[in-house]
């Protein structure tokens, strides 16, 4: 049984108040709150077993280095990896997609050489290749979307040539809320030989991610927005390709041998892990995950799906509400984007802060696609395990008083 209540017990800053007022925290595809099983877990590391992993021969070190790879072990059955060979740890999904970009074009690319995303991915995974266009001359094309927030994927076929390398997509969009067919864009993709990395930050939160059903090659997320703790992310990436890519950094932990003349590096998944890692927060990211799965992904799948569509429902009612994206919530994921009227959504997001409303405002990170849809930005609701129906209301009546206030 989902017990919402319990739920919210173990996470104490949902119960604190804002300008004297509950806090309504709807800002959850930016970070998510932490239960209070992640923070007891990385503050015992750092109280009984806090060493640098890999490198010590002492308990402390043997210990802190079991942790941090059993974390390993945890990611890959999470997402249902071969092998923990292929689950490398980064700072989060933007470090791990800027990882792909440079060693990739470093590798496999050419001048001219193509890279496809879509017209509604996250900065990170544009400006991760417009550095390396700039660099290496390679170019950087998009799959349009429809008036409706979803993908054209009947032009993906057309737009792939002999000078495509790799497509790099979003899972679920940060913005529109937009669940794309991961599954069918790889089939595409891999029907010309062409390996796709997945940007899973939206996605790995809310519902079951198998890697190896979906087929990618290289699939992104981060701890934070899970549950998780922040500065601590992971990159999937297929065995065979993590071997034919080079290290993404030099330093210590991802060297094998080091001479004047040559260095060799660590195996897999070491060779991309280069200095100490964030060991505790590898741990935190494991506990996060615990959790998730004592509550059971068809469980919060269920919980936010109703929540995302009961929100569309309520805003509906306000005169001169706009929502953005999908208009069936059962292709959108825990993401509501809108603006009312002629209300700046800062002004917006302002003014619901001052009812403790906490939501996002302007271009999420995302401003070729506020540029498709021909506005500046955007209020977000995003939603959580957390979060309630009676939320949505507060949330609903806050902008109904924001707009008699225009």
């Amino acid at each position: 049984m989902y017990d919402i209540t319990k739920i919210r017990e173990d996470f104490p800053i949902l119960s604190r108040e804002v300008y004297n007022r509950p806090l309504t925290y709807l800002d959850n595809a930016a970070t998510t709150q932490k239960p209070l099983c992640v923070l007891d877990a990385m503050r015992d590391e750092y109280l009984n077993a806090n060493a640098n992993v890999h490198r010590g021969v002492h308990y402390l070190s043997q210990r802190a280095t079991d942790l941090h790879e059993e974390a390993r072990e945890k990611v890959r059955q999470f997402i249902n990896a071969r092998k923990t060979e292929e689950i490398v740890f980064t700072r989060g999904t933007t470090e791990a997609i800027n990882l792909v970009a440079s060693s990739f074009c470093e590798s496999q690319m050419q001048p001219g050489d193509e890279v496809i995303v879509t017209e509604m991915e996250h900065h990170s995974n544009i400006v991760s290749w417009q550095l390396q266009a700039m660099k290496r001359g390679i170019r950087v094309r998009h799959v349009p979307i429809d008036d409706d927030g979803m993908l054209r994927l009947d032009l993906l076929e057309e737009m792939i040539t002999e000078r495509t390398k790799i497509v790099s997509v979003a899972h679920v969009s940060n913005v529109l809320g937009t669940v794309n067919p991961v599954e069918e864009i790889v089939r595409t993709a891999h029907g010309h030989g062409i390996p796709v990395l997945v940007d899973g930050a939206q996605s790995a939160p809310h519902f079951k991610v198998d890697v190896q059903a979906l087929d990618c090659d290289f699939f992104a997320f981060s701890g934070h927005k899970m549950y998780g703790p922040t500065g601590i992310g992971v990159l999937y990436g297929k065995e065979e390709w993590l071997e034919k890519l080079p290290p993404y950094q030099g330093g210590g932990e991802m060297i094998d041998k080091v001479t004047w003349e040559k260095t060799t590096f660590e195996r897999l998944p070491f060779k991309f892990e280069a200095g100490t890692p964030d060991y505790v927060a590898t741990h935190g990211l494991a506990r996060a995950i615990d959790y998730i799965e004592s509550l059971g992904f068809d469980a919060i799948q269920q919980h936010e799906q109703q929540l995302t569509r009961y929100c569309m429902e309520q805003l509906m009612t306000i005169d001169g509400m706009k929502i953005y994206g999908p208009k069936d919530a059962s292709q959108k994921d825990a993401v509501v984007s809108f603006n009312v009227g002629d209300i700046h959504h800062l002004d917006m997001g302002t003014l619901l802060d001052r009812l403790g409303i906490a939501v996002r405002t302007g271009h999420h990170c995302a401003q070729p696609l506020m540029d498709r849809l021909g506005i500046s930005g955007t209020v977000r609701a995003s939603f959580a395990l957390y979060n309630t129906c009676e939320e949505i209301d507060t949330l609903v009546a806050g902008i109904k008083r924001v707009e008699k206030m225009f």
